[in-house]
């Protein structure tokens, strides 16, 4: 059976706690210096339809360290999925020529209709609704630094958009309480905080429209840009809305001693962290970056290897 990563609410606790072991077993492989050449002859393709350069960096290396080969097709070479040809069409052909589908796109959708009609893995790497390689990655930073997921609290600062999602997901899958600040017209959407609820213990999510209720008590206290790409539009009017929503030195005062501070990337330093944070004793930002490479490798191993003795031990 094809196993896909698409989205969080997929996989069970338990098994979101396996892949988090066993990418940490498998960085401390790399990190001291072994190898694990269990992709050999096998090739990735990278979908992007936006560009990218820790995704695609962090995939292309992480398959390379494996013992594969990455094909990456830029937003040119695709002419919008499904727009030149049919995403069936494409998908059906690329099912003849490589063993794995990395997608990055604007809807949810198209990565869905890749897996449809996909006779290989395919692999989120980022739409509109959700980034779960990057929810994990942070996941497998927390743990970390804190030792444990369970019982920490995670407060997000900023707009309710596919990264608060993913977060939101992981932290009610693997035990942590999730509290979101956001104005009132950038919020979760209530279905997705109903839905997300379910996937855990519900009274562990809270949304606020106050950074200071979010982050209180915190452990850790995260952000993100207010201006994804494909809304540089909304630049301006975002702005003005966001003002306040900012992770700053006063605002850490009131989350746990100790707290750490993370962001997925890029960063506009002074709208929504400052320098200071940025580059301050509790940011682990660049701790979180490299882990997207350390998760997302072990990701391929297991996606490419499930259904197979090897892989059904999931061993690093």
């Amino acid at each position: 059976m094809i196993k896909h990563f698409l989205e969080l609410a997929d996989y069970s606790s338990a098994e979101l706690r396996e892949l988090l072991d066993m990418a940490a077993a498998q960085k401390k492989l790399y990190k001291e210096g072994g190898r694990d050449l269990c992709l050999s002859g096998k090739t990735m393709v990278m979908l992007f339809e936006k560009p990218s350069s820790r995704t695609r960096v962090s995939f292309e290396v992480g398959m390379t360290q494996l013992g594969g080969s990455a094909v990456y097709l830029r937003p040119e070479d695709i002419g919008g999925l499904g727009q030149r040809e049919p995403i069936s069409d494409l998908t059906r052909v690329l099912n003849g020529y490589v063993d794995l589908i990395v997608a990055r796109t604007f809807e949810h959708s198209s990565v869905i209709e890749l897996a449809h009609y996909a006779k290989m893995p395919v692999i989120n790497a980022l739409t509109e609704k959700c980034h779960p390689c990057q929810a994990m990655a942070d996941m497998l930073t927390i743990r970390e630094h804190f030792g444990r997921l369970e019982g920490l609290k995670l407060a997000f600062i900023g707009d309710g958009n596919n990264m608060a999602y993913s977060l939101a997901a992981a932290c009610m899958r693997l035990g942590l309480a999730f509290s979101i600040a956001a104005p009132a017209a950038y919020a979760l959407p209530k279905e997705s905080v109903e839905f997300l609820k379910k996937l855990g213990d519900g009274s562990n999510l809270i949304t606020t429209q106050s950074p200071a209720e979010a982050a209180q008590d915190a452990d850790i206290v995260y952000t993100d840009t207010w201006t994804s790409m494909g809304q540089e539009e909304e630049k301006h009017q975002r702005m003005a809305n966001f003002k306040g929503y900012q992770i700053n030195d006063e605002l850490l005062k009131v989350a746990a001693a100790g707290a750490k501070v993370m962001h997925c990337l890029p960063a506009y330093r002074g709208l929504e962290i400052t320098n200071e944070v940025m580059e301050g004793p509790q940011s682990i930002v660049f701790d979180q970056a490299e882990n997207r490479l350390h998760f997302q490798r072990f990701l391929m191993k297991y996606l490419l290897e499930e259904g197979t003795e090897e892989g059904m031990r999931h061993e690093a």
